[in-house]
This record gives structure tokens, C-alpha cells and sequence, in this order.
């Protein structure tokens, strides 16, 4: 990668992304856990099933398991035994025979189907004897109703979780259901995070004139930790070049992923693209999108970096389409397709030609059923409120201007990243 640090123009949204997908690779090794651990780990190798499942054909029903040929002459039946899930019948069920059967028993050899204890009548009502007492069927059987079926769900061999896949709790279940105990998951990724600013307190520090509270670390701390990343925290390192350069070398040195807020834009006390030019290889500087225009991407020997506005919701919106899906890709893991949709803006939006812009907005169905979405007010970078209240980014092209209330937009809706865990 070349430097763009002296390049005028501004780099569309959709070329960095490609950029950073086109520069990423992979380096990766993985370990064995236990699956009650492995919730949110990404698979690193394909899992086959040992197993069937169900591993036998077995009953969907309380009721009664016989071979439906029994029925074609007769419409009562003898009953010959019991079948419990885990206590099989054991012998052979003939034809003018029937087996009481619980939800999950084995089908008994020579059943072929079941019927719904509602839907029979038991002489006596002795539904629990096995001495020859008669069963009537009040309806119509189909042949091979209420079994379930051999490998119905999963067959021996079948892959059933594809290398990765980001685990989820039913993915777990389904492990589970096939008996496996451990698997190969990739190991988490090490991000080093870094604020730079003389101006920036930590919470809880009385502030002095001039100064503001950092919370740029803060949330993206809590967004990693839902991607299920290995967090360094360097804290807030003052604008200063020799502090900033031992910052970025230790941070190089111990982490996959270099994550720095602040410092990239054209101030007189921004070392930090300083540094990152004497220390690394920048793909690109000024992206042209709204929030968020200085952003920096590069790599360094070690590790690669991602330089995101000092402003929050400009750090927040970087990070949320641009980071994530490179740390999604460098973890080798499937990156989640976020849902767009159409909707009418119920208001005016302000937006200038010459920057894809990603206002933040509240979606929700009218009283007619028609999806509409309101802006959550102004939109300026330091405005993290506008983030707080909304449930979607507006998106408007590069090219887009104006929008008046009652037109078509996309939408994009916050996924888990941004919504309550």
C-alpha cells in the first residue's frame, strides 16, 4: 500500500471498504473448548455429525405405534406392551398388535406409524394394560403419520456447522444433539486500543478549562467485547510525538489490531499520522463519508491499523462500517449482512453532494403498515445522543442532496453491535 496522506481527493465510502477487505490477511491458529464456551466463537474448522438424529425412527406422540396395515380390515387392536423414551419395547409387534408409546420412545420393529391417544378408546380405559386389552381407532390413519424418522434432523456425516460460522445458542444445542463435546474454534483476535488528546479526562477526573471526558474507548470497548476480542487498553496518551511513537510500537508489538481515536486530522498537535507514516504502510487517509471523514487504515510489521475520528459518533460510525467487517474477516468469520430496507422520511434532511452520509434515524411502522423513519434531530459528530436514540443509519449516496419529508430512503437497522445486548 502507498500512502494517500498527500492525496487531495477524498476516497469513496465503497472503495475503502474494498481496500481494507483487498489488504487483510489471514494468519490464524485455533483451539479446543468445551462447547458451554463456546457461545459467540467463531468455528474454525467444518463439524461433521457422528450421528443420526433422531437416531432411530421414534414416536412424535403420546399414543399408540402399530403397522397401518393392521387397520385396513379391523379398526381395533390388541395391545401387546409399552414403549418409553429410553425403555424400548424389545420383540417384534404383529400385524393386528399394538404398542403403547411415549413422545421420543423407539418405534417398536413391525410399527410403521402412530396414533394420537385422543383419537383412540381403550376397552375399560385400561390404557395402561398389556394383557391382551383392545384398542379402537376412531379415524382414518395414514401410514407412517406422528414417526419421526431416522436422520430426519441430521444425517451421519452431514456437515452441520460450516468453519466460520459465529456460534450462536441454538448452534450450541445443536452440537449438543450430536454428541459433540469439544470443537476447533479460531482464537480471539488481541485490539489495542488508543485515545490521543491533551483535552481528554477520564470519567470521574475533575475537568479543567478546555478540557472534555473521553468516551470513545468506552463504547468501543463494549462493542469488542461483544465481538469476543481480546482487549489492551493503553488509555489516553497525551499529545505528545515520543509518547504517541511508544504507544503505537508496544501496541504493534502486542496486539493483531491497532485502534486509535483522535490524531488524524490537520491539526498543528496531531502526531498521530505522523507516526503512522514513519512507522507503518497507510493505505489511505479522508475517506468521503459523513460522520467521519479522517480515517486512516494501514498496516504496521505486526498488526493492522484502523485511525478513527477524534469525534465521537465519527469513532462510532468508522468503526461500526468500517472495523467491523475486517475484524469479522481477520477472525475468518462469516460477516453478518445488515438489513436494508425502504422507508419514507417523515422529515426534511439536510444533506450536500460529495459524501455518503449515515444519519442516524428511529424506523418504525405507521398505523397504515408503511415502514417510516424520523431523524433523531441534529446530526452534528460530537452529538453521541443521535446514536443513543436511534435504532438505524439513513443512508444517502455520495451524490445524494436534499431529501424532502415524504420521500423513499434506504435504511439500515442497528444490529446486535448497537442494540441491547
Amino acid at each position: 500500500m502507498t500512502s494517500c496522506f498527500s492525496q487531495p481527493n477524498l476516497l469513496p465510502f465503497e472503495q475503502a471498504q474494498q481496500i481494507i477487505a483487498d489488504n487483510l490477511e489471514l494468519s490464524l491458529s485455533s483451539e479446543n473448548i468445551a462447547i458451554e464456551k463456546a457461545l459467540g466463537r467463531v468455528l474454525a474448522e467444518n463439524v461433521i455429525s457422528p450421528v443420526n438424529v433422531p437416531p432411530h425412527n421414534n414416536s412424535a406422540m403420546d399414543g399408540y405405534a402399530f403397522n397401518a396395515e393392521s387397520l385396513k380390515e379391523n379398526k381395533t387392536l390388541t395391545l401387546v406392551g409399552r414403549a418409553m423414551a429410553g425403555t424400548p419395547f424389545q420383540g417384534k409387534v404383529e400385524i393386528g398388535q399394538c404398542v403403547r408409546i411415549m413422545t421420543g420412545a423407539k418405534l417398536p420393529e413391525g410399527c410403521d406409524s402412530v396414533e394420537m391417544q385422543e383419537n383412540t378408546e381403550v376397552k375399560d380405559n385400561q390404557s395402561n394394560a398389556t394383557d391382551g386389552t383392545q384398542v379402537s381407532f376412531l379415524q382414518a390413519v395414514r401410514a407412517g403419520q406422528h414417526v419421526r424418522y431416522t436422520g430426519e434432523d441430521i444425517r451421519l456425516d452431514d456437515c452441520i456447522l460450516a468453519s466460520g460460522k459465529t456460534l450462536t445458542s441454538v448452534d450450541i444445542g445443536t452440537l449438543a444433539s450430536v454428541g459433540v463435546a469439544k470443537v476447533a474454534v479460531v482464537k480471539p483476535l488481541t485490539v489495542a486500543l488508543i485515545a490521543t488528546g491533551d483535552e481528554l479526562k477520564q470519567p470521574g477526573e475533575a475537568l479543567t478549562e478546555g478540557d472534555i471526558y473521553e468516551s470513545n474507548r468506552y463504547f468501543l470497548s463494549s462493542m469488542l467485547e461483544k465481538l469476543n476480542v481480546k482487549v489492551i487498553d493503553f488509555g489516553v496518551i497525551p499529545d505528545d510525538k515520543a509518547l504517541i511513537t511508544q504507544a503505537f510500537s508496544d501496541a504493534n508489538r502486542l496486539a493483531d489490531v491497532v485502534i486509535s481515536s483522535g490524531g488524524v486530522s490537520v491539526g498543528d498537535a496531531d502526531y498521530t499520522k505522523q507516526v503512522l507514516n514513519e512507522q507503518g504502510d497507510i493505505g489511505f487517509w479522508k475517506i468521503a463519508m459523513k460522520p467521519g471523514k479522517p480515517f486512516a487504515f494501514g498496516k504496521f510489521s505486526q498488526s493492522y491499523f484502523f485511525g478513527l475520528p477524534g469525534n465521537p459518533v465519527s469513532a462510532l460510525v468508522t468503526f461500526y462500517q468500517l472495523v467491523v467487517p475486517a475484524l469479522y474477516q481477520l477472525m475468518a468469520a462469516e460477516v453478518p449482512k445488515r438489513i436494508q430496507l425502504q422507508a419514507k422520511t417523515t422529515t426534511d434532511l439536510r444533506k450536500a453532494p460529495g459524501r455518503m452520509d449515515f444519519q442516524r434515524a428511529v424506523w418504525a411502522m405507521s398505523d397504515s403498515g408503511d415502514l417510516e423513519v424520523t431523524s433523531t434531530g441534529a446530526q452534528g459528530s460530537g452529538i453521541l445522543t443521535s446514536i443513543a436514540k436511534a435504532n438505524c443509519f439513513i443512508l444517502l449516496p455520495q451524490e445524494q442532496g436534499r431529501v424532502s419529508a415524504g420521500e423513499s430512503v434506504t435504511i439500515e437497522l442497528f444490529d446486535s453491535l448497537l442494540l441491547p445486548k
